[in-house]
Parts: structure tokens; sequence; C-alpha cells
């Protein structure tokens, strides 16, 4: 689809440029070019009814994969859409998802069917999904998680258009170390790229604030120095963000994990008019569990679909 939009761009060109001598338009598709260039140079895209992965939740949905937001190999992102052309732009889902800190490939494994599942979900609700790979401790220690978030969202502004995707309504999903490194973006805005931020927010069952009793994984990348951990928390900074903030954790969750939760919804909803959503979710299997297709089934996607849906409706005249 990608290489016909640019042989239409050429026709066009060579078209218009025979009836009128001239190209002054040629600059402006220059650019348009430049930016379908990326995507091919980065990209596997194919249609997720012939991939290996595919399943009945991703019918008529097409992925662009291994999209690099960074110069590196390891920092890569997959955009999933639906075939079906949309008469205005759509809302984005960012999946940062991950069940370590730390690992001697420098990258959690990210790809799969489980996963894809949740970006089919965005697609076929109306929006696009994209899904961020992020690297690893001891290589990439605090904070440079949150600081891929942030490359990577300010990646998505630039070029989600390509996708029909609407750079002002990202909503960023952190799921278990994900949802700590997307804390820790929105706690730090010294990480942030100016004007490249999120229309909303969904954490799900992280750590946001590491203790001494963290495990080997957490203290390779947030460090050994337990009198550093208040600093790099996402406390207080996360009280001064502006967007919604869907929050949940599972009764399935270690303990410890339940804490955390607990303790940011208190934080946050001590801070006016800014008490998040909450969800208890009943299970919490992986990241497919939470964004099933049956929008009934306990996980988040119905409560998600709300949160989109009031940030779509600020955007209204």
């Amino acid at each position: 689809m990608i290489r016909y939009l640019i042989l239409s761009f050429l026709l066009t060109a060579i078209t218009a440029g025979s009836a009128r001598a001239e190209f002054r338009f040629l600059p402006h598709m220059a650019t348009d070019l430049v930016k379908i260039r990326l995507v091919l140079e980065g990209s596997n895209s194919s249609t997720a009814d012939a991939a290996p992965d595919a399943s009945k939740s991703c019918e008529g949905v097409t992925f662009s994969r291994n999209l690099k937001y960074r110069d590196n190999d390891q920092t890569v992102l997959d955009v999933a859409t639906a075939d079906v052309q949309a008469a205005v732009t759509r809302p984005v889902l960012l999946f940062v998802a991950g069940e370590t800190f730390a690992g001697e490939n420098g990258i959690p494994d990210f790809t799969g069917p489980l996963q894809d599942a949740a970006m089919c979900f965005a697609a076929r609700n109306g929006m696009v999904g994209v899904r961020m790979a992020y690297q690893l401790a001891p290589a990439n220690p605090w904070p440079g998680g949150a600081r891929d978030v942030a490359t990577a969202i300010s990646w998505i502004r630039d070029n989600i258009d390509l996708f029909q995707g609407n750079p002002q309504q990202i909503v960023a999903i952190g799921y278990s170390v994900g949802a700590s490194h997307v804390a820790s973006y929105l706690a730090h805005p010294e990480l942030q790229v100016r004007g490249h931020g999120v229309a909303g927010v969904v954490l799900v069952s992280g750590i946001y604030r590491a203790d001494p009793d963290a495990s080997d994984a957490e203290k390779a990348y947030f460090g050994d120095d337990a009198s550093k951990y208040e600093e790099r928390s996402a406390f207080p900074g996360i009280a001064h963000v502006e967007m919604p903030v869907l929050l949940a954790w599972s009764v399935l969750d270690p303990p410890r994990l339940v804490v955390q939760g607990e303790k940011l919804k208190q934080f946050l909803c001590s801070v006016p008019a800014h008490c998040p959503r909450t969800r208890l979710l009943e299970s919490r299997d992986g990241l497919s569990s939470v964004f099933t297709p049956d929008i009934s089934s306990g996980g988040l996607a119905e409560s998600t679909l709300e949160l989109v849906r009031v940030i779509e409706a600020r955007g209204l005249p």
C-alpha cells in the first residue's frame, strides 16, 4: 500500500509537470516521500491474515513491524491499523509492556500473538495500536526506560499521520514494568520532549516507588543505593500531570504490587480534582487478558474505550 502511494505521488508529479511545464509543488511532495521512506526502511508490513501469529481478533488488521524510533536495532515499535480507511484521524494506543527491568539481551520480548491481540483490540475499535520495545538494564539503567518512552512518543507524534493516527490523541498504556517507565516519564518533566506529550495514560500493575526489598532486576535498573530510590520514583512528580489517568491492578497480583497501586491512587487522590479512574482486574495473565476483544470480560477494554471517548470529546469544537 505504501509503495502504491509513492507511485501515485510520482504519477501525479509527472502528469502535473507535463500539463504545467513546471514542478513547483515537488518540494512539498518530497517531504511526504521522505516520511514514507522512513516507514519503508524500518518496516516489514504484512496483513495479520498472512502472519503466523494471527488470530481471529486480528482479521482485517495490518501490521508494520520493527520501525526504529531511535538509531539502533533495540528500540523499535510495531504499528497496527485497520484495513478500512477512516474519514478522520484515529486516536493512538501506545502499549509499553514488559515483565522485567533487566536482561542479558538488552530488550524485553515484546512480540507474539498475545500482545498482537491487544494491538488488534485498538485497530478494530477505531484506533491505531502501537507497541514499543525499550532497552533493559544493566546496559540501560534508570532513567533509560523513561527516556525510551519519551523518544517513542516523539516518533509517534512526528510520524503517526502516515497511519491515519492523531498525534494529539495518544494514550500511553504501561503494563507491569512498562507502567513503571510510563509513570517515570510522567513524573520527571526533564525526561520529556517539549511539546510531545500524551493525552491520557493507563497504568497497570507497576512499581512506582522502589524500596529496599527491590528485586535484583529492579536494583540493576534503579541502582544499589536505596537512598536514591525516592528521587527516582514517580512521587511526587506524577501529581502534576494534567491528563486523565486510569490506574489498575489485579486481585492476583503479588501483595507488593497491590500496595504500589493503592498508594499511587491514594497519593493522586490527595490532589484536588485529580483522583484517577481505577479498576481492579479479575486476572492478569498477560497483556491480551487485560485487553481482550471481549469488553465485558472484566479487563480494561471498556474502561480504556471510555477514556478515549473523553479525550476525543475534548477535541470537539
